[in-house]
């Protein structure tokens, strides 16, 4: 076992995963401390490094794309105090930072753990209920709905309509834009029919930020939602198989396929089995992607 204990936080790696714990020291973010401790899978980590400086280094952990529902829903926006992969190490301790990122690769490389993509999330994402209040409302999660309401600080199109409630199954995407320079930020949920998009400001699906120190928190609210919708993997499949059926059509007997080809065909019904097991399709699904394929064979 390999443990590195700080004020940034603690890490712990028990050769199976690792559970990263945030600090108490002020300068811990606040998103950091509501996320709480993370177990991490061996499984689900593409790499670590360490980055020595004059006065303090950073630990990194980089985790396989797809693999974390808040890593997804954040886009790559989260900044330096708000990532929780990453501890702040102090000069004294960078032997053992070194020693700990030694341990680490070495069980990634007995384990042979690829460093590419995942088809489904290896972390569970927040927990629910979760309710944050930033900018001009307050967005609830219970797991099954999002209900927004508004601040009096709201446009008057959004107080005058309410407060919004969203069922999951109606929910098609979630974004999170912090905010930055002039830009005013956002956490916004792309539901089924709805009209194109307007300004967060206007958006009734949609909380405007502003900057202040509780808007990264809007970050959980949005991994909690993606991590209850379909992995982008499931749904790349299932658009690949929508493309295909709608492309189709009566056309002349092709010639005899390329034994390569039908070769990555068969790969592909696998790959869909292994989707559907696992439940990351649905039945309907499945079947909609298994005929698409079996069209081209």
């Amino acid at each position: 076992m390999a443990e590195i204990i700080q004020k940034d936080g603690t890490w712990v790696f028990d050769g199976d995963a690792l559970r990263l714990t945030p600090g108490r020291d002020k300068n811990v973010s606040l998103l950091r401390r509501e996320l709480g401790e993370l177990l991490v899978p061996l499984a689900a980590l593409a790499g670590i490094s360490f980055e020595q400086g004059k006065k303090s280094g950073r630990l990194r952990l980089r985790l396989r794309d797809g693999a974390d529902p808040l890593l997804h829903a954040a886009g790559g926006r989260l900044t330096e105090p708000h990532d929780p992969y990453q501890l702040l190490v102090e000069f004294d301790r960078y032997g053992v930072a070194e020693y700990f990122v030694d341990e680490v690769r070495n069980a990634l490389l007995l384990d042979q753990v690829p460093s590419g993509p995942v088809d489904a999330y290896l972390l569970p994402g927040p927990s629910v209920p979760l309710s944050v209040s930033a900018g001009d409302g307050v967005a609830h999660f219970d797991g099954e709905q999002v209900r927004l309401e508004w601040k009096w600080q709201a446009e008057d199109a959004k107080s005058a309509a309410g407060p919004r409630t969203l069922p999951l199954a109606d929910i098609v995407a979630v974004e999170w834009q912090p905010s930055a320079g002039l830009e005013n930020g956002h956490l916004r949920f792309t539901v089924r029919a709805a009209p194109g998009k307007v300004p967060p400001k206007y958006d009734p699906n949609a909380v405007e930020l502003w900057g202040f120190k509780r808007d990264p928190l809007m970050a959980l609210v949005a991994a909690a939602v993606q991590a209850r919708l379909p992995h982008p993997a499931a749904r790349a499949a299932l658009e690949e198989a929508r493309a295909a059926d709608e492309t189709s059509a009566p056309a002349p007997a092709p010639a005899p396929a390329a034994e390569d080809d039908h070769d990555a065909l068969l790969r592909r019904l696998r790959e869909l089995g292994e989707l559907h097991r696992s439940g990351v399709l649905t039945d309907e699904e499945f079947t909609l992607a298994k005929q698409a394929v079996l069209k081209r064979m």
